[in-house]
């Protein structure tokens, strides 16, 4: 069973990378761009429905609004594209806005963005696959009868092309990235030519009636384009995505990054714009409920997305051009969930070891990605698609109110920045680079703000406040996971004064050790008591610099124990100890090899989740070992003991009190 897991594993994933491949892994701009910039790119397919859609409400004579409303998402779009470009450059570690807010305003701050983004991305996964699903199902209406199994499936292809690797995953998606780049500014140019040419254009529902849901003036019809803005700024999501994955670029990264966010500014902003202008020519209607909506429809009509109302009407004598457009618009946006798979997991990691979230997911798995954060990305996506099923209207209230927290208090973060260096910076020309670039972040902080404040207002109770509820629960289980982590290390950190005691025994013992703390030495006297013929520590080398603190801080306390640093090219602890554990046998075949493993003994089960892991998997393998003794050493922490005074508060059973099991004097 175990070698058809691991089989199969491998055709899934292919073969590990070793650790000293990750050079290798790093992307150029032309793969870069695909793989960052898929979801802003994407988001211009369905943005632009989202205006009309608003709209609609009011009537026909409302769509001459759509592109004042189309240039202004484009301006601000254009603000934050510049804003970022600046935190790229300052901020190149792959932090991005949780690293600018908890450098700058504080941990507080840090927490928001970064709840907020962890819930963008998951609903960047489910509104992306779900529109790529409905445009798809405009040309073939057996997708659009089962969006929820193919989204499904299209979330579990995605899911395992990012655990084979981001280069691999990039390769995979560029062709069609830049297919929809192409094809959308072939459209626009081509139907722009063809009106300046004035060849007639009509859209499938250019012919049809709106009939407006109520008749809106004043404060109302106001607020009627607030909400046609805030749906419009959809177009944003995604921008943050690059300033995250900086150290995915090749040297010299910020620059790259830089330039990449540049590229993708220009082409998403020139794709909306045109979509829009092309809507407004071809005579789309587009309406919330087409039934009660679109007067002159037939029975039964299906309504198509603006881009395929679109594609139709300039491809009118050209048939497969219409087919390319619907395919890699569906395509696309498909693929622009995979912005979220390199985001989420780079800043489940970042924020893993800060202590915020589980440490499984700060190490990188045999590809060299971060599996377990595109795994739980991938769970979280699944359970929204299936709950909403599907429907883009209804995921996309949800969408960009995290998008547009990061973004606000990302810029906020940056203007503290330049503060804090113009306060230290003597020189004329370098403080007044640094002044234009404050100055761009305020622009960019007044914009993101405003917006936030409409996206509130406007999009609270049709569903956004559920995406709010999310944030506050993640930064409140974030909060709790940091504080049991450091209650942890201080628990474990006393390590002076320690007094291991020695007791003899015979055999050979080989002691693991993570850390140098208390439950290490713990398991350091509990292997002397033994009175081995040989004892000696062992560690695995996953992360140089953790080894070489570990080594050096080994030598300085002067142990007369030996460490063994075991060497794993592939990031794997349970592998290089059962392997070294097998010589050892296999030197001293009628000796007894004793495995002694530090553990802590919790008192909630979801502790258990967060301690313990590496050890439970150390064990499976171990037992199975003829002549190998697997010794667990416990360390009792603080919740345990409080576990204990719990059942000793208990009812007793029967004969408890005899055997002493039970405090006779806790009995009220």
């Amino acid at each position: 069973m175990p070698k058809f897991a691991t089989v199969a594993k491998r055709l899934l994933l292919g073969r590990p990378f070793r650790s000293d491949r990750l050079s290798h892994t790093l992307l150029p701009k032309r793969i870069a761009l695909p793989i960052f910039a898929s979801d802003a790119l994407s988001s211009v397919a369905y943005a632009p429905e989202e205006i009309f859609l608003t709209l609609s409400v009011a009537g026909l004579s409302a769509y001459a609004l759509a592109p004042w409303i189309g240039v202004a998402v484009a301006l601000v779009m254009l603000v934050v594209v510049a804003s970022y470009r600046q935190n790229v450059h300052a901020y190149p570690s792959g932090g991005g806005d949780y690293e600018v807010a908890t450098t700058n305003l504080g941990g507080k701050f840090g927490l928001t963005v970064a709840s907020a983004l962890l819930v963008d991305y998951v609903l960047t996964v489910a509104v992306s696959t779900s529109s790529g699903v409905a445009n798809i199902g405009s040309a073939i209406p057996f997708v659009a009868e089962h969006k929820v199994l193919f989204s499904v499936l299209i979330v579990a292809v995605l899911t395992a092309l990012n655990l084979r690797g981001v280069r691999e995953s990039g390769k995979a998606f560029a062709i069609p990235t830049y297919g929809f780049i192409l094809g959308i500014l072939g459209m626009v140019l081509w139907g722009l030519f063809e009106a300046v040419r004035g060849t007639p254009m009509h859209a499938e529902s250019s012919g049809f009636q709106l009939h407006e849901e109520s008749s809106l003036a004043g404060f109302a019809f106001v607020f009627l384009i607030l909400r046609s803005f805030s749906s419009g700024a959809a177009a944003l999501t995604g921008v943050e995505a690059i300033s995250n994955g900086v150290p995915a670029f090749r040297k010299p990264k910020s620059r790259n990054a830089a330039t990449t966010l540049l590229m993708m500014g220009l082409l998403a902003v020139t794709m909306l714009i045109g979509i829009i202008a092309l809507a407004i020519i071809t005579g789309v209607k587009f309406a919330d409920d087409p039934e009660r909506q679109l007067i002159g429809a037939p029975d039964g009509y299906q309504q198509k997305t603006i881009v395929t109302q679109i594609a139709e009407a300039v491809f009118q004598h050209f048939p497969p051009g219409f087919y390319y457009i619907s395919f890699v618009t569906g395509i696309i946006l498909l693929l622009a969930a995979n912005t979220a798979f390199n985001g989420f997991p780079v800043l489940g990691s970042i924020l893993a070891q800060d202590r915020f979230l589980p440490r499984q997911l700060h190490t990188r798995g045999d590809r060299l990605a971060f599996s377990n954060g595109i795994l739980f990305l991938a769970a979280f996506a699944l359970v929204l698609i299936i709950a909403f099923d599907a429907e883009v209207t209804r995921l996309i209230q949800l969408y960009i109110v995290g998008v547009f927290v990061s973004f606000t208090v990302s810029q906020a973060g940056m203007i503290r920045h330049w503060n804090r260096l113009l306060a230290r910076e003597k020189d004329p020309a370098v403080r007044r680079r640094m002044r234009r670039s404050q100055t761009v972040n305020a622009v960019g902080l007044t914009c993101t703000g405003t917006v936030l404040v409409i996206v509130l207002i406007t999009k609270f109770l049709l569903g956004a406040w559920i995406a709010i509820a999310a944030m506050v629960a993640i930064f409140l289980l974030m909060t709790a996971i940091r504080r049991h982590y450091d209650r942890v290390a201080t628990e474990l950190s006393e390590v002076d004064g320690y007094q291991p005691s020695v007791l003899p025994s015979r055999n050979h013992a080989i002691v693991l050790v993570s850390k140098l703390h208390l439950p290490t030495l713990r398991a350091l006297s509990y292997a002397k008591a033994f009175r081995p013929d040989v004892l000696e520590a062992v560690t695995v080398n996953v992360d140089d610099e953790e080894t070489r603190r570990l080594t050096a801080e080994w030598e300085k306390r002067g142990f007369k124990v030996p460490l063994k640093v075991l060497e794993s090219p592939y990031r794997e602890i349970t592998k290089p100890v059962v392997e070294y554990v097998k010589r050892v046998r296999g030197d001293n075949p009628r000796n007894v090899v004793t495995v002694f493993i530090p553990e802590y003994v919790v008192g909630h089960w979801w502790e258990q989740l967060l301690h313990n892991q590496s050890a439970l998997r150390l064990k499976g393998r171990l037992l199975f070992q003829p002549g190998v003794i697997v010794a667990s050493v416990p360390w009792q922490l603080a919740s345990s003991e409080a576990a204990v005074r719990r059942l000793m508060r208990a009812r007793p059973a029967a004969g408890d009190v005899r055997r002493g099991f039970y405090e006779t004097s806790d009995r009220k």
